[in-house]
């Protein structure tokens, strides 16, 4: 499952043989929505991407393989989409490929549990009193469709879209 926004019942994932989740965090830390959203604005470029076993309880199963999404802080929100895409086509043809021979390992839960929220709307609101040197992660992971950046000002509120030019482009 890629981008679940929901928890697939034992009784579903009981007609398969395994039912697999790929998650952006190093588990147990970050379960939850949104992970490499958070671990950007936490100023993280490394980021590991997680093939799991699907449980009840959200991004709990045993890891299967984590593969690194390294970043070096200019990505914008469509080119770490792309990348991370990349890291989980890589993950689901390992599980094909390998299906038989993975030995899944339990979480580690001495590195301590920790769960991101799910993010809002709000969440990409910047503050027209700050530089945009200091809200430039929040800028670059703002989804300019479902979660553009906006800002308040004198009564009204404007959304940013954030492009990156290329090569010799004003």
């Amino acid at each position: 499952m890629i981008s679940c926004n929901e928890i697939v019942p034992a009784s579903v994932r009981g007609r398969y043989r395994k039912t697999l989740v790929i998650h952006a965090s190093d588990l147990p830390r970050g379960r939850g929505w949104s992970p490499y959203v958070w671990q950007v604005l936490e100023g993280k470029n490394r980021i590991p991407v997680t093939l799991l076993e699907a449980e009840d309880a959200v991004d709990s199963g045993a890891i299967w393989a984590q593969r690194d999404l390294s970043l070096e802080g200019h990505e914008l929100f469509d080119e770490i989409a792309a990348r991370l895409f990349e890291l989980e086509l890589e993950l689901m043809d390992l599980a094909v490929d390998e299906f038989d021979s993975i030995r899944p390992r339990p979480q580690d839960l001495s590195k301590g549990v920790t769960h991101y929220r799910r993010r809002t709307p709000a969440d990409s609101r910047l503050d027209p009193e700050k530089s945009i040197a200091a809200q430039f992660d929040l800028l670059r992971v703002c989804d300019g469709t479902r979660f553009p950046a906006f800002f308040d000002w004198r009564g009204h509120r404007y959304a940013l879209r954030l492009e990156k030019i290329r090569g010799d482009q004003p």
